[in-house]
């Protein structure tokens, strides 16, 4: 059992030698964000009437930072965020791979015939853990062989779910060479996942690095299947023993693998789901766009419930206009015959703050720009309506419907139960996908199994 530094107790979050004007200056390195004049810190939530922050001294206008050398990575008319690295801790470790230890299991496991294996049920010998704290920074990296963690009852990840996660997978090609698909797009979201939540960021290269390291060593775990992988869940948790609501002094992330089959043994399989609006999985302003385990608890219920009328998945709307967003955890993409311009059309909602920002979604996009768009379709990134799709579907022009996600690539929806109605998704009887679904699915799943070499696919 893992017992991580200063878990157990209460961690001073002040760099030692500091004062109190240090230590408060010490926790600007948190993401600010600033909606119109709302802003969060550790020091307010309140409104403030200036277009300058008091407690951080960040000027809306110039993104500059009294205390921090601030990094404006987002900036709308509405809404402008600044990551912000304070000058008295600039030199606080950063993760260094180089000092990665390494400590083997001395009882491997025995491997599970690939078509046995259940989503998320079977692990890897070892883990991959990484300590931080304020005071210090990123400690040394360490390979341990798969244990429970040890927490102290009041750790804040408890009580005010301080935790995130990315999901991803390596892939064996029929050379036996291990391949990871676009990881920089998850260190990238896992980074801006974090952020949101006051947990401590990361050089996305240094973590990608130490995963690779981490992979090679369970090389035996990831079959050589076609459409099997090494499913990886990096993972970040705030460790304070506190039960003060502020940001973290201390955290810890870890990546643990588990070995999975394809999300479709014997073929695709078109799904039906319940279009929900008694429930809202996300808003604007709010985490939808984040990978927060907070995310997911709340959308088991309604998922159980649409079960219980014999639906798959929850396709979630928003606002009283009924937009389309997410279905269940994945993005969704609708292709149909543009009603004004007779052409076809892929259409996902925009990223605009409601919905996850998908590694595969993006793939998707920039494929369809890239081969379907010469063919005569239009890729469009825009809110819809489910009252669109309904037309879309009485009018035939409706072509079909599939949601994209890490786990299945591309999952199929053969119709969709709205006001009453089922609403029809283009797909006839006996058919399973549509063409777009399909291509898509070859063409992604060709790249990762290194069937096209491409620069998303990434060799260890």
């Amino acid at each position: 059992m893992l017992a991580f530094g200063e878990l157990g107790a209460e961690v001073d979050s002040r760099p030692r030698g500091s004062s109190a004007q240090s230590q408060s200056q010490s926790q600007h390195h948190y993401i600010h964000s600033f909606s119109n004049t709302q802003h969060n810190t550790q020091h307010s939530s309140a409104a403030i009437d200036s277009s300058t922050c008091d407690a951080a001294k960040i000027s809306l206008q110039t993104g500059h930072c009294g205390h921090c050398e601030a990094l404006s990575i987002n900036v709308s008319p509405q809404t402008t965020r600044f990551t912000a690295l304070p000058k008295d801790i600039q030199q606080l470790q950063k993760i260094d791979p180089s000092k990665l230890s390494i400590s083997k299991t001395t009882t491997p496991k025995e491997l599970t015939p690939p078509e046995e294996l259940v989503f998320g049920r079977t692990f890897t010998d070892h883990m991959l853990s990484l300590e931080w704290t304020a005071s210090q920074g990123w400690l040394p990296a360490r390979i341990t062989p798969y244990q429970n963690l040890s927490l102290d009852p009041a750790t804040c990840v408890f009580h005010y779910a301080f935790e995130c996660f990315e999901g991803m997978k390596a892939y064996k090609d029929s050379n036996g060479q291990i391949r990871l698909f676009r990881p920089d797009k998850n260190m990238a979201r896992f980074n801006g996942s974090c952020a949101r939540i006051a947990l401590p960021t990361f050089d996305g290269k240094s973590l990608m690095e130490l995963i690779s390291k981490f992979v090679a060593l369970e090389e035996r775990f990831i079959p050589s299947t076609r459409g099997y992988s090494l499913y990886l869940r990096p993972t970040m948790i705030g460790t304070q023993r506190t039960l003060g609501v502020g940001p973290p002094g201390s955290a810890l992330c870890f990546v643990i693998a588990s070995p999975v089959g394809p999300y479709y043994p014997t073929g695709f399989k078109a799904v039906s789901l319940e279009a929900t609006d008694y429930a809202v999985r996300a808003w604007p302003g709010g985490v939808g766009d984040k990978k927060l385990g907070a995310n997911y608890a709340p959308c088991i219920v309604p998922q159980m419930q649409a079960a219980g009328r014999g639906f798959h998945q929850n396709l979630w709307l928003f606002g009283e206009e009924e937009y389309v967003t997410e279905v269940g955890t994945m993005n969704l993409f609708a292709a149909m015959i543009n009603k004004e311009t007779g052409k076809k059309e892929l259409l996902t909602a925009p990223l605009d703050g409601t919905i996850l920002e998908g590694v595969t979604r993006d793939s998707i996009l920039a494929l369809a720009r890239e081969r379907l768009e010469p063919e005569g379709w239009a890729v469009a990134e825009r809110k819809f309506t489910m009252k669109e799709l309904a037309d879309a579907a009485d009018e035939g022009r409706m072509l079909e419907v599939f949601g994209s996600g890490t786990a299945a690539v591309v999952s199929p929806v053969r119709k969709i139960s709205w006001k009453g109605r089922l609403v029809g998704c283009g797909l006839q009887e006996g058919q399973e996908a549509g063409p777009v679904a399909q291509q898509m699915k070859d063409w992604i799943e060709g790249i990762q199994y290194g069937d096209e070499e491409h620069p998303w696919s990434v060799k260890i």
